[in-house]
C-alpha cells in the first residue's frame, strides 16, 4: 500500500463508516474479480457497453429510461477508476466515498462525516488522538533538548550540532519540499482563461526567492551551532549576517507595498483627460508599475489594497525593531559589554506596546465608522453632542437635513455590528497574544540575567497551553456519541410525555374537572361553606 493511503487510512478511517465505504462495488458492475488484470477490465467494459449502452438498447427496440442511463454512467465511472492503476489502488483501500473525497474535497458532507465518526471504534479514534500527540511531541522535542543542553543535563562535552539533530532533519525535509515545488514547473493555464488574463499564482521567481530565504535560515542555524560548540572563531556579526540579509530581503518586498499609491480610475481619467478605455497599453503598464488602480474608494479592491498597504507598513516596523534588537545583541556579544539583558530586549517591549496600541487604534476606527453608519447603536452621545441625548437638535428635524444620519437597513446594521465585534475580537486576541509572548520572553531574559530556575520553566506556558489543548481534543474525540434520529421529535417530546386528551364522561362532571386540573398541573381547592 502506498504511504499516502496508509496515512489517510490512519487519519480518516473513522470518518469512513463501513456502511458508506463501499456503497457501490465497481467490480460487480463490470462483472470481474478484484484480482482481475487490466486486460480483463477492458474486455469486461466492452462487454458491458454492448449490453448497457443506451444506443444499443434503442437498437434492440427497448425503451431507454433514466435508470438505464444512470446505470451505464455508473459502469463507465467504474471502468475509469479500475483502468487507472493509481485510482484502483486508492479505491481498493478507501472505497468509492473515500476516492471522491480525495478528488473533490469540497464534496464532503460534514454531517455524514460527524455521523461516521460518532459510530467509529475507539481504536480509530485513538489513532487520530495519537497523531495530535505525535505532532505536539515533534514540536516540543527541539525546544526541550535546547533547554536541557543549556542546563548542562547532557554534560560539558555535549555538542550543539548533535543536540540540534531534529532541526537538521526538519531542514532537510523542507529543502526537499522547496526543490519539489520548483521541479513541478509553471502552473499550466486552465482551459477557457484568456492568455492576457492568466497570472501564475505561484511564479517560478517566487519559488526561487522562497528557497533562498529558507537557505539563509539554514546557514544561520549551522553557524550558531558551530559557534556555540567553539568549532569556529567568527564574530557574532558574521554569524548573524544571514539573518540580517534575510531581514533585508523582507524589506525589499514590504517597502514597495508600504509606499504604494492607491488611485482610482476617476483620478486617472481626470489626470489624462480621457476615458480609461482609451488608455494605451504602454500607459497602463506604466501606471501599473507606479500605482495601484482601483475602481473607486468604496470598492472592495480599495479596501483590499488599503489593508495590504497597512499590513506592509506593520511588517516594516517589525523588521526595524528586530534589526534594532540584533544590533544591541551583536554589540553586547562581540565587545563583551556588561549591559543589562532587559535593556538589550527593550525593542521587544516597545514593539509589543506598539502592536497593542495599533490594535486599539483599529478598533477605534471601526467603532467610529460604525457610529457614522448607525449612531443609534454606536456612539449616540458623540453624535448628539456634549449636551447628551436630551439635547434637541432643531436643525435635524427632518430627514436629509444636516445633523441627521440616513437610516440603514437591518442587514446593514447586522453587518456593521459584525465588523465592530470582529474588531473587538482582534483587539482582545492581540492583547492576549502579546501578554503571552512577553511572559515567555520575560522568563528567558530573567534566566539570562542569572535567575536560578531551570530553563525548562521558560517553556512552561507553552507546555501548559499544549496540555490543555490535548486534554480538550481527547475529551472531544473520545466522548462524541451518535445521536439517533428516532429519539424524540423536533419538539424534544417523547411519546410517553405527550398530552392525551381526557375522555368525555357524562356521569361525573367533577371527575372531568379534576382530570383537566391534574393535566394542567393546577391544584383544586375545596371550600367548606359550613
Amino acid at each position: 500500500m502506498r504511504y499516502d493511503l496508509a496515512f489517510f487510512l490512519c487519519c480518516c478511517k473513522s470518518f469512513l463508516h463501513s456502511s458508506t465505504r463501499n456503497s457501490t462495488d465497481y467490480y460487480e458492475l463490470l462483472g470481474i474479480d478484484k484480482d482481475a488484470s487490466q486486460d480483463d477490465v477492458k474486455r469486461a467494459y466492452k462487454k458491458q457497453s454492448l449490453q448497457m449502452h443506451p444506443d444499443k438498447l434503442a437498437q434492440r427496440g427497448m425503451t431507454v429510461t433514466e435508470v438505464d442511463q444512470e446505470r451505464f454512467q455508473k459502469m463507465k465511472e467504474a471502468y475509469e477508476v479500475l483502468s487507472d492503476t493509481h485510482k484502483r489502488e486508492t479505491y481498493d483501500a478507501i472505497g468509492e466515498k473515500g476516492l471522491k473525497w480525495l478528488e473533490e474535497p469540497f464534496s464532503i458532507d460534514p454531517q455524514e462525516m460527524a455521523r461516521n465518526f460518532a459510530n467509529s471504534s475507539p481504536v480509530d479514534r485513538a489513532k487520530i488522538f495519537g497523531i495530535f500527540v505525535g505532532i505536539a511531541f515533534a514540536l516540543f522535542l527541539l525546544p526541550i533538548l535546547i533547554c536541557l543542553q543549556i542546563d548542562g543535563s547532557f554534560g560539558q562535552n555535549a555538542s550543539w550540532v548533535a543536540v540540534l539533530t531534529p532541526l537538521w532533519i526538519a531542514n532537510i525535509f523542507m529543502i526537499w519540499y522547496h526543490f519539489r515545488v520548483i521541479s513541478m514547473g509553471p502552473i499550466p493555464k486552465p482551459d477557457g482563461v484568456p492568455d492576457h488574463e492568466w497570472v501564475d499564482p505561484l511564479p517560478m521567481s517566487k519559488r526561487y526567492f522562497s528557497l533562498l530565504r529558507f537557505l539563509l535560515f539554514c546557514v544561520l542555524e549551522v553557524l550558531i551551532a558551530l559557534k556555540l560548540s567553539n568549532s569556529i572563531d567568527w564574530t557574532w556579526l558574521m554569524v548573524f549576517s544571514p539573518l540580517l540579509l534575510h531581514e533585508a530581503t523582507t524589506l525589499s518586498k514590504k517597502v514597495p507595498l508600504a509606499r504604494m499609491k492607491i488611485v482610482t480610475v476617476e483620478d486617472l481619467e481626470k489626470a489624462l483627460a480621457k476615458p480609461f478605455e482609451e488608455f494605451t497599453t504602454g500607459e497602463k503598464e506604466l501606471i501599473a508599475k507606479r500605482y495601484s488602480v482601483v475602481p473607486s474608494i468604496v470598492s472592495v479592491e480599495f479596501e483590499t489594497a488599503h489593508r495590504l498597504k497597512g499590513r506592509a507598513r506593520q511588517d516594516c516596523i517589525k523588521v526595524f525593531f528586530r534589526i534594532a534588537f540584533l544590533t544591541l545583541l551583536i554589540v553586547h556579544l562581540d565587545y563583551n559589554l556588561n549591559w543589562n539583558w532587559w535593556l538589550i530586549f527593550s525593542p521587544f517591549w516597545i514593539m509589543s506596546v506598539c502592536i497593542c496600541c495599533g490594535s486599539c487604534h483599529k478598533f477605534r476606527e471601526a467603532h467610529a465608522v460604525a457610529s457614522e453608519k448607525d449612531p443609534a447603536l454606536f456612539g449616540a452621545s458623540a453624535v448628539n453632542g456634549a449636551d447628551g441625548p436630551s439635547a434637541t437638535n432643531y436643525g435635524a428635524m427632518e430627514d436629509g437635513t444636516p445633523g441627521s444620519a440616513p437610516p440603514i437597513s437591518e442587514a446593514s446594521k447586522e453587518e456593521v455590528r459584525a465588523e465592530v465585534i470582529h474588531a473587538g475580537y482582534k483587539l482582545i486576541g492581540s492583547f492576549v497574544s502579546q501578554i503571552f509572548v512577553l511572559v515567555i520572553v520575560g522568563l528567558f531574559v530573567a534566566k539570562l540575567q542569572g535567575a536560578g530556575y531551570s530553563t525548562l520553566w521558560v517553556l512552561f506556558p507553552l507546555l501548559m497551553v499544549a496540555g490543555v489543548i490535548l486534554c480538550c481534543l481527547g475529551c472531544t474525540i473520545f466522548c462524541i456519541t451518535d445521536i439517533s434520529d428516532e429519539t424524540g421529535d423536533l419538539s424534544g417530546q417523547s411519546g410517553s410525555n405527550q398530552y392525551v386528551p381526557p375522555e368525555e364522561s357524562s356521569d361525573n362532571n367533577t371527575t372531568q374537572v379534576n382530570q383537566v386540573a391534574s393535566i394542567s398541573g393546577e391544584k383544586t381547592t375545596s371550600y367548606d361553606l359550613d
